[in-house]
């Protein structure tokens, strides 16, 4: 029977495929890594109390590239190229969402709706982040190799996401709330669809490496495609509502190391 966890077995199984796998995982997480740490220091003097977070924020995804590429240490495995059309990071900014790359490079300074537009288009990723990992936790929680890494990943993609929510509700009240739901709506449905390509190119590429029949992969894009139609339709709201999180100040204090892993 095809199910996610099955699917999910069998790229962990698979050396070649599980590579792949943590490559694409280490890199985005390095990608907003940097993209973190340059925001911080570029944040307007009026939201320099953010900066800390933001700081925080950026140490997690650094440190979710650190045990990624650990896992494939302690396999023996160097990591990979990551394919472009899997590049969700750079396919996103690509579509104009977020803050780009060059700007940062260029240590623009940043405004005060530019910090808006990232905690925006963070909101957006980090639901889709908390939503695999906690797929991942149900099914993988427990796994010898890997359960330990979901779970600690876990942990912090909840509090980025709790972190996204009460920093925009407060921008909100400051009266950017118009502009706030307007990232949101364009963030939301540009990533849905850069999702879906990303999607079906890793599926794509594991099928090549896991050499599944034809019928099977034809099966998978359907189901990819499926969640897509779902999503346009009515499931990208899930990712724009703004609710006062249970973890308050949830990047408040210094990153939790990853004894181990990292």
């Amino acid at each position: 029977m095809l199910s996610a966890r099955s699917l999910f077995q069998e790229i962990v199984d698979n050396d070649d495929s599980f590579q792949l796998f943590c490559s694409i995982a280490a890199s985005g997480e390095a990608q907003g890594g940097w993209e973190n740490a340059r925001i911080a220091a570029l944040v307007p003097d009026g939201m320099r109390d953010l900066a800390p977070k933001i700081v925080r924020h950026g140490a997690d995804e650094d440190k979710h590239g650190r045990i990624f590429n650990a896992l494939l240490r302690k396999r023996g495995l160097p990591p990979v190229p990551v394919p472009p059309e899997t590049d969700y990071t750079m396919l996103l900014e690509r579509r104009g969402i977020g803050l780009a790359h060059e700007k940062l490079r260029r240590r623009e300074p940043l405004n005060e709706r530019d910090i808006v537009v990232y905690l925006a288009h963070s909101r957006v990723t980090e639901q889709r982040a908390a939503d695999q990992m906690d797929m991942l936790v149900r099914y993988f929680g427990d796994h010898p190799e890997v359960g330990r890494a979901i779970h600690m990943i876990s942990n912090d993609e909840d509090n980025h996401l709790a972190y996204c929510h009460e920093e925009l509700l407060r921008l909100a009240r400051a009266g950017h709330g118009r502009t706030i739901q307007q990232v949101l709506r364009e963030s939301a449905l540009a990533e849905i669809s850069v999702y879906r390509d990303v999607s079906l190119a890793v599926m794509d590429h594991m099928g090549r490496l896991l050499h599944w029949p034809a019928p099977k992969a034809a099966l998978l894009a359907a189901g990819i495609r499926a969640l897509y139609a779902y999503e346009r339709f009515s499931g990208w709201h899930r990712m724009v509502d703004l609710r006062m999180p249970q973890r308050r100040n949830a990047l408040g204090g210094a990153p939790l190391p990853a004894p181990g892993l990292a």
